[in-house]
């Protein structure tokens, strides 16, 4: 008996890869829970006691989504010129991301704030939440983007995003959908143009974001 056999391929892979990546000391304990309790649960398994199994097993998934979320976390763009960044948080309490796409999948959101201002603005990322798949036909749909108010699709590179400007109110919505499963979105509240939300969004590293969120 073999752990790919009770863990399929894609988080026996995450957990190897869990194990070795990471913050230094906070990780690398988490880490050694994670092998603790998968190899309890191969234990307990093999003594045929499944149930408690099964939630050994459960616990070691549940860090290994805090981990990835955590390397996630670092792939969030840096504080444009005269902005502050706040460190990125978890989503998955039910505010921020978590709130604006639905409950399911990781959600992880970045705050920045304007020095000398009162310009808000806040990035966000959800991954693998069922609304996503229904978010994106709308994305895909050039006819149902030019129906909607002060909305318009706009290229980043090699993809495409869609930008809401409301300027009577200030406010940007920069939002972009990655891979069909990851959307990722910058908002602003306060801002003098939209240029700010589409550049912060065109600074976010997607390649490591890819890397990062990959199964």
């Amino acid at each position: 008996m073999t752990l790919t056999t009770i863990l399929p391929a894609h988080r026996f892979k995450a957990a190897v890869l869990a194990s070795v990546l990471f913050f230094p000391a906070a990780q690398s304990v988490l880490a050694d829970e994670v092998v603790e309790q998968i190899e309890l649960g191969l234990e307990l398994y093999q003594e045929q006691e499944y149930g408690a199994a099964i939630t050994e097993l459960e616990f070691a998934i549940e860090d290994m989504r805090k981990m990835m979320s955590n390397l996630i976390a670092q792939t969030f763009p840096d504080a444009p010129e005269g902005w502050t960044a706040h460190e990125a948080t978890s989503g998955s309490a039910g505010g921020g991301a978590a709130a604006m796409f639905g409950a399911g999948g990781t959600s992880l959101e970045r705050a920045y704030q304007q020095d000398n201002g009162n310009g808000q603005l806040t990035a966000s990322m959800m991954l693998d939440s069922p609304l996503i798949q229904s978010m994106g036909a709308m994305f895909n749909n050039p006819a149902m983007i030019a129906m909607q108010p002060n909305m318009e699709r706009i290229r980043l590179g090699r993809e495409a995003a869609v930008l809401k400007w409301e300027p009577e109110r200030s406010r940007a919505e920069v939002t972009l959908l990655l891979d069909g499963r990851i959307m990722m979105q910058v908002k602003g509240e306060n801002l003098e143009s939209q240029d700010v939300a589409v550049d912060l969004m065109r600074d976010w590293d997607l390649a490591a974001v890819r890397e990062q969120s990959a199964r």
